[in-house]
């Protein structure tokens, strides 16, 4: 369903997951603006909606006035809805090690201001403004900037809730925590976000919804048919040591702390993803956009992920087509917001998220008719 909502632009627009989640709440993306050429591609074989050919330069360089041209609205009109997710760069827990990380020095935090610039000037009726939690950090890094975005989206004239929302908690098959903000002018009922559907264990406590359990990754992938990637196979130091973990852990299996009577690592020496398998029975750990040559999740039959199990994990449709190399989608989909949360959220914002129909939506997701899907 599109277009019965009105016209969306998208910023930093990625795969377009968010913009999937705006599409299916009823609105219509009719512009947008992505720097990477691999995901500007991904965009313009995906939404035949687009007015305009995706602008594919940097943000800073790109005047408002632009995007609402390619968008088709005349001068006075405004978008009905804003969405984007600035490259989380510089608040992401990973490299905090580095001291100009801390020190909140990394340029491409200026890409929050591009965002609430265009929210300035465009003004839309809603926005959805999507971040790594690790923006509401109470570090050097991430204070003042979590901070001046807020005060930067009231001056524009909005109000607005936020939280940290994670998709496990909405029915997609990956623990994957991401901060929310959604915003309407106030002078508007202020919108809200949803509250969790399914609920389970995540980091030894229990989330999200009591009465509905997370989705697991064996309901998501079952029925897939998937054919072998060049790729897929773990090699080099510590590939071989892959089949003897149990499905749900990782390389301290192989501790002295856990009786491996021959330990390969000492405790805690890795990062938690390192040879870190699926479990069946669970949501997917969060996939990343770049991982590292042993970094997991890895399927439970011992290698790589393939890309229609990965869209599936993300809840992107079977059938969505994903431009460039392996790593390149990799990154699309790592960097993405899961669509059906991005649905929930737009949904919830709008005051038409139907608990029922939501229920029959998630189920419909996961299919157990086996299928064949090809590699994107």
């Amino acid at each position: 369903m599109t277009g019965d909502r009105g016209v969306a632009i998208s910023l930093f627009s990625g795969a377009g997951g968010l913009d999937l989640g705006a599409e299916a709440a009823g609105f219509t993306v009719r512009a947008a603006v992505e720097h990477n050429s691999d995901a500007a591609d991904t965009m313009e074989k995906n939404f035949p909606h687009l007015r305009s050919p995706v602008i594919r330069r940097n943000i800073l360089e790109v005047c408002s006035g632009e995007i609402l041209d390619a968008a088709g609205l005349r001068p006075g009109q405004r978008p009905e809805l804003l969405v984007g997710g600035p490259p989380c760069t510089p608040f992401s827990k990973s490299g905090f090690w580095l001291e100009w990380k801390r020190a909140g020095l990394d340029p491409d935090s200026s890409l929050l201001q591009a965002y609430t610039r265009v929210l300035a000037e465009t003004r839309p009726r809603y926005f959805v403004l999507e971040n790594v939690y690790a923006l509401t950090y109470n570090n050097s890094a991430s204070r003042p900037s979590f901070e001046r975005l807020q005060r930067e989206i009231r001056a524009a004239g909005y109000h607005y809730d936020l939280r940290v929302l994670n998709a496990a908690d909405h029915g997609v098959p990956q623990a994957r925590p991401r901060l929310f903000i959604v915003g309407a002018p106030i002078d508007e009922p202020r919108p809200q976000l949803p509250e969790a559907s399914h609920g389970g264990i995540w980091e030894r406590r229990h989330t999200g919804h009591t009465h509905r359990p997370h989705i697991t990754t064996g309901e998501a992938l079952a029925g897939l048919v998937t054919e072998p990637e060049p790729s897929e196979n773990v090699g080099g130091r510590y590939g071989h040591l892959l089949p003897d973990i149990p499905p749900g852990e990782n390389y301290l299996h192989y501790t002295t702390e856990r009786g491996h009577a021959d330990p390969q690592f000492k405790w805690r020496s890795r990062y938690w993803s390192f040879l870190l398998k699926l479990s069946p029975d669970k949501p997917s750990p969060t996939i990343q956009a770049q991982p590292g040559p042993y970094v997991g999740p890895f399927h439970w039959d011992n290698r790589r992920l393939r890309v229609p199990e990965l869209k599936r994990l993300f809840t992107f449709p079977d059938d969505f087509e994903l431009v460039g190399s392996r790593n390149s989608i990799q990154a699309q989909l790592g960097n993405s917001v899961p669509p059906h949360l991005a649905s929930r959220v737009v949904k919830a914002m709008v005051g038409d998220l139907d608990d029922s129909q939501d229920a029959a939506d998630t189920q419909d997701l996961f299919s157990t008719t086996p299928q064949d899907a090809a590699v994107g």
